[in-house]
């Protein structure tokens, strides 16, 4: 488990770093990398993962907030403030607070779910981590989730992120993706494959 310092970069500093990134690069893996670097020399790499893992979350499950982030008629210092307020309320890590009013006054927080799914991303690789996908008809416990990660990583060798989603639309089954491997054993499958062959006959 990573041990949290008892301090953090300047204020100055962050800004003096993640202004230099935005002047060099263009691309939006420049901020994810960003941050991950930042995250990684002031000790807080977990704690950061896993809150904007919560703003992902949000995003998601939230088209108020969704359609707030995505207006571009929304201005800077509102945004600001309520970022500021939900940080706040969820107790984020100063470093975060700071890089996300860094977004928003570089219009750049329009592309956060990209910059944080990229910011993921960069985590995963950092621990040697695989990325998978596992979809089912029928809802999965932890223990079953856990059987299907460990069996992956045993066949691929390698520490497994397994992103897991119920979909009743599959009927039955499995659809297990990793990199670009799939193994599809899912009725709605089947299906297509009767009725694809049924059409070429």
């Amino acid at each position: 488990m990573l041990i949290k310092r008892n301090f953090y970069k300047t204020s100055s500093y962050l800004r003096t770093k993640l202004t230099k990134i935005n002047t060099s690069v263009t691309s939006n893996n420049s901020y994810s990398q960003a941050l991950f670097e930042l995250a990684s020399e002031n000790y807080v790499l977990l704690e950061v993962e896993e809150q904007t893992s919560a703003l992902l979350k949000l995003i998601k499950t939230s088209s108020d907030f969704r359609d707030l982030i995505k207006n571009p008629t929304t201005k800077s210092d509102d945004l600001i403030k309520i970022m500021d307020e939900i940080a706040n309320q969820n107790n984020f890590n100063g470093l975060l607070k700071r890089f996300i009013s860094f977004l928003i006054k570089k219009r750049r927080f329009f592309y956060v779910e990209k910059i944080f799914n990229d910011y993921l991303d960069v985590c995963s690789r950092s621990r040697g981590e695989i990325k998978a996908e596992l979809l089912a008809a029928k809802e999965l416990n932890k223990n079953d989730i856990d059987k299907v990660k460990n069996e992956l990583a045993e066949n691929f060798g390698s520490n497994i992120k397994l992103n897991y989603k119920h979909d009743p639309s599959l009927i039955g089954g499995l659809v297990i993706k990793v990199g670009s491997t799939m193994v599809d054993t899912s009725i709605k499958n089947k299906l297509h494959q009767i009725q694809k062959q049924m059409i070429e006959a």
